[in-house]
């Protein structure tokens, strides 16, 4: 079990990563990025606590999995929010009509 839930965090983290460089534009990254990897840590943090068993580590881990489930949103939707005050615009496919 341990070894299917840090797999499938590695996963999201890579996934996050080609997001980051494949996407057009700031808010297309924000987004891959903010989804793959607050979840592929989440991921990754569970199958280290599955791993380790019940002990105190696993709830230190248990302690880093709130934590990162507040602080990744949070600062995911501080930096959107900067960026829509900077009058960042999104990327728009070319051709297309607004």
């Amino acid at each position: 079990m341990a070894i299917i839930l840090i797999s499938l965090g590695t996963a999201l983290f890579f996934v996050g990563t080609v997001g980051l460089l494949r996407l057009p534009d700031f808010y297309t990254r924000l987004h891959a990025i903010g989804k793959c990897d607050t979840l592929g840590l989440i991921l990754l943090m569970l199958g280290l606590m599955v791993y380790e068993g019940f002990s105190l580590n696993a709830v230190k881990l248990l302690m880093i999995v709130v934590l990162i489930m507040i602080a990744n949103p949070t600062a995911t939707h501080a930096l959107a929010r900067a960026a829509i005050k900077a009058k960042l615009q999104p990327w728009q496919k070319e051709g297309s009509v607004q």
